[in-house]
């Protein structure tokens, strides 16, 4: 199999393969790739799963509780989908200009720039609902991650997005290991927004692929590094950041409207959502009323659980 093009910065949204004579045509919609040892970079596995993911929350916010790392897992043919349904949400807004439309939570929320400073808040956050709709009528084969990381409970003041990346990678390789076991063979790979911590994550990916996460496996199943794709350009990591926000505000403010959403969709086994964790004191833990927590208690006494 021979590929036609790479996928770069405003790069056209196609990549042409030949295989066989036969040539095929595959919409990336707008999935810029980049890593730390190759500004421009090819797809060398096509077909696989994609976990999108951003971030909520800051880490170094002392007025933040929580930071949050969030996201959407799809089989990547799936993307397109997403991408239209986004692009039809944009077209209500500005008819003229739907592609410079970029959804973001948290912009919405605070409706300081346009085109949000000409809504109501009830229209923005209507905008916000809309999107997350989208996630939650999607595929019944994508699937939400999110872990929610209470600062204070890191021992020693650790990095919790160093905390978050790790428990999502291990989630996502062990969501990935279960298709495999059920015949679907195809590896998984990251990405996020370009802006969030990428040297770090992408050096955190090759230790836990050699070395193993702290529960003492390796990642198997990831097909490479994390690769990061501008927001503005993607609608999956427009889709992720509202994922990201609507965990956030369950989580630090107790305001569950957008989270109550998109709940069924976080990937589940048995009962037990595996999709979603609380990182936060034990003691806590123990009496937390969340999904994540809850969903582990009520099973822990037949079944060992992921930590």
């Amino acid at each position: 199999m021979g590929i036609g093009r790479t996928v770069g910065i405003g790069d056209i949204p196609y990549l042409k393969l030949a295989a066989c004579g036969i040539k095929l045509k595959l919409q990336l919609r707008g999935l810029y790739v980049r890593s730390a040892e190759r500004k421009l970079t090819r797809l060398h596995v096509l077909f696989m799963h994609l976990l999108y993911l951003d971030d909520s929350g800051s880490a170094p916010n002392e007025n933040e509780k929580y930071f949050v790392l969030a996201g959407l897992s799809i089989f990547e043919a799936q993307a397109d989908w997403f991408a239209r349904e986004l692009d039809k949400l944009a077209e209500g807004i500005d008819a003229a200009n739907p592609a410079g439309i970029e959804f973001h939570a948290s912009a919405q929320y605070a409706r300081r720039t346009a085109p949000w400073n000409k809504m109501t808040r009830e229209e923005a956050h209507g905008v916000t609902k809309s999107v997350l709709q989208i996630v939650a009528s999607s595929y019944d084969t994508a699937r939400v991650f999110a872990c929610a990381v209470e600062k204070s409970s890191i021992p020693g003041g650790g990095d919790p997005v160093a905390v978050a990346f790790e428990d999502l990678c291990s989630r996502f390789d062990m969501f990935l290991s279960g298709l495999r076991a059920a015949g679907d063979r195809q590896r998984g790979l990251l990405v996020l927004d370009k802006t969030t911590h990428e040297t770090s994550l992408q050096q955190l990916t090759r230790d836990f692929r050699k070395r193993g996460t702290q529960w003492g496996s390796a990642i198997h199943n990831l097909a490479d590094i994390p690769f990061f794709a501008d927001s503005g350009a993607s609608r999956l990591i427009q889709c992720a950041d509202h994922i990201a926000y609507a965990v956030f505000r369950r989580y630090h403010v107790g305001d569950s409207q957008l989270f109550d959403i998109i709940a069924p969709k976080f990937h589940s086994v048995d009962g037990v959502i595996h999709g979603l964790a609380h990182k936060t004191a034990s003691a806590n833990q123990a009496q937390c009323l969340c999904p994540a927590c809850l969903s582990r208690r009520m099973a822990r006494s037949t079944t060992p659980q992921h930590p």
